[in-house]
Formats: structure tokens, sequence, C-alpha cells
């Protein structure tokens, strides 16, 4: 907070404290309005940049509430380590878990319908153990969970969709950030194909178009972008150290377009060059211009 920030919300909270009651919602409006459309964090500590993102956002408590049953869904799609970067970071979703226990969410699912062999995902992602030690339910998707949903979208009009993603008081969104050949990058609005049934390669036909669609219809409490290690080439599973570059950051918002839009930043590319965020952003789905948004970058 800078100096005359700092001046104004001390002012208004004065004015709280001593006017009639019902007045000290001006205190309340004026943090609010502190709060960023996104939140970068970057720093050597997962567990630390997550907190201090989420904080930077509004807190964990303005996002999940007391008997909360929470989704949160990873990228888990391949048999690769954490080292590799081609699944979210374990340290990453083992932090989001912990917090919505604390915020007092009632249970916590985590899961995803990997590509590769789900049992070896589950385990080589670290993800499993991670936020089960934590409390969470780790399992994997049962196939009778997956029914025809209405989309209603441009190209999707229905599709089998996992319906605990539904079923959900909260959904967080936590994918990775990194290449992708078809794509050019996967992030967040990719990582919903993870809740999807059926051949999900039918959509590649028109990518951008679909993955928009199916944003619209999950519409995610919350998104964190893992960046803590990306993938640059040979994406989406990769496997060669050599792709990987380590920046320690995290990218937390709620505008999906928003958050894909500055992840390509990472890459040294522009929201405009991914077809599905220029899409989202004309179909209104969320904000790819960077210059209008409030974001507040952190070093910790």
């Amino acid at each position: 907070m800078d100096r005359r920030t700092f001046i104004k919300v001390t002012a208004l909270t004065g004015i709280g404290m001593t006017m009639p009651a019902g007045l000290d919602l001006l205190a309340g409006a004026a943090e609010a309005a502190m709060t960023s459309d996104l939140a970068v964090v970057h720093g050597d500590s997962p567990e630390r940049i997550v907190k201090a993102a989420i904080d930077a956002v509004g807190g964990i408590g303005k996002f999940i509430s007391r008997g909360d049953v929470v989704v949160i869904k990873p990228n888990i799609g391949w048999d690769r380590t954490p080292e590799q970067a081609g699944n979210t970071n374990p340290e990453v979703v083992a932090t989001v878990v912990k917090m919505c226990f604390e915020a007092g969410a009632k249970k916590v699912r985590v899961f995803d319908r990997p590509v590769n062999d789900p049992r070896r995902c589950y385990v080589q992602s670290g993800i499993a153990s991670a936020a089960g030690a934590l409390g969470a339910d780790v399992a994997y998707v049962d196939e009778r969970k997956f029914k025809d949903m209405d989309i209603k979208g441009e190209t999707l009009k229905s599709w089998p969709l996992y319906t605990e993603v539904f079923e959900a008081d909260k959904v967080i969104n936590i994918p990775i950030a990194k290449h992708h050949g078809l794509a050019k990058l996967t992030m967040s609005m990719k990582n919903w194909m993870g809740i999807m049934g059926g051949l999900r390669r039918q959509i590649h036909q028109k990518l951008d178009a679909s993955l928009v669609d199916i944003s619209n219809k999950v519409k995610p409490t919350l998104t964190i972008l893992d960046a803590v290690r990306i993938l640059t080439a040979n994406g989406p599973q990769g496997g060669s150290l050599a792709d990987v570059k380590k920046l320690d950051t995290v990218i937390v918002g709620v505008d999906q377009v928003a958050i894909d839009s500055y992840g390509a930043t990472l890459f040294g590319m522009r929201g405009s060059d991914l077809g599905y965020v220029t899409l989202g952003h004309k179909m209104g789905l969320g904000q790819m211009n960077l210059e209008r948004l409030k974001i507040k970058k952190i070093n910790i």
C-alpha cells in the first residue's frame, strides 16, 4: 500500500469509528477497492507466494465459506515429476487445500482426468500425497459421473462433463503454464479439458471456440496459475528438463481470460496471440487488455 492510499483508508476507518452505526461500511468499501484484479507474486517458497497472491485479491475468506464443499482442479494429466513441469506444482495445490480448510471448508476434492495412466500421474505428480496428507479427497475420476450437459455455446451445444464440479459449492482452477503444440499455450481455460468425458480430441478441430464454451460453462470461484516452473517447449507432456524454466511465480484472479492473457507474457507472447483468449474477450468472458486491469505485483 502506498502512503496516499494508507492515509485515505486510515481516514475512512477513523470516520467509521466515530460516526453513527452504518457509516463504518465506508472503511470496508475502501478496503475492498484496494483489492486487485490480478496478483502476480514471485518468491522462492510456493506456499508463501500462493498465500500472498490470494491475500492480494481479497483473501481466502472472500472465496471460501464455512461448510463449503470445494473442488480443486489441477493439471494431473501426465506421468511426469514436478521438476518436469508437466503437471501443476504439488506445493501450490497443497497450499490451496490447506487454506480452504482453514477458511472452514467441509470437504476439499482434488481430481483430474489424466491422459496417461491415472495411477502413475497421481503419484508421479506428487499431488496425491501432498493434498491427501492435508485431508483432501484425492480420487480418480469415476466414468459413471460424467453426464451430458447443455453448454449452449457457439461451438459446443452439449458434452459429457464431470458432475462433481457442478455439485460443489466452490471450484478453484489451478493449472500450470506450459507450451502446447496446438493451442500454443495451455493454462486456465484449457485446463477444463480435464473435466470433459468422451473423446476430447474431437474438439481439436475447433479448439479455441470449444475452450471458450467450456470455460463459460464452469466459471470458477478462483483461478491460480502455477508458474513456479513453466514448460517452454514440447508441451503439453514435456519430459526434458531442458524445456523447463523456473520462474517461482503464481498469478491469481477470478477472470480466466485475464489470467491467460497475463500468462502469455511469461512466454514472450501477448494474450492476443492466443485464439481462445481473443475469442473469450470478444464474447465477454473476460478482459484480455492488461492495461485495463488492476495488477498487483509482489516480490517476497
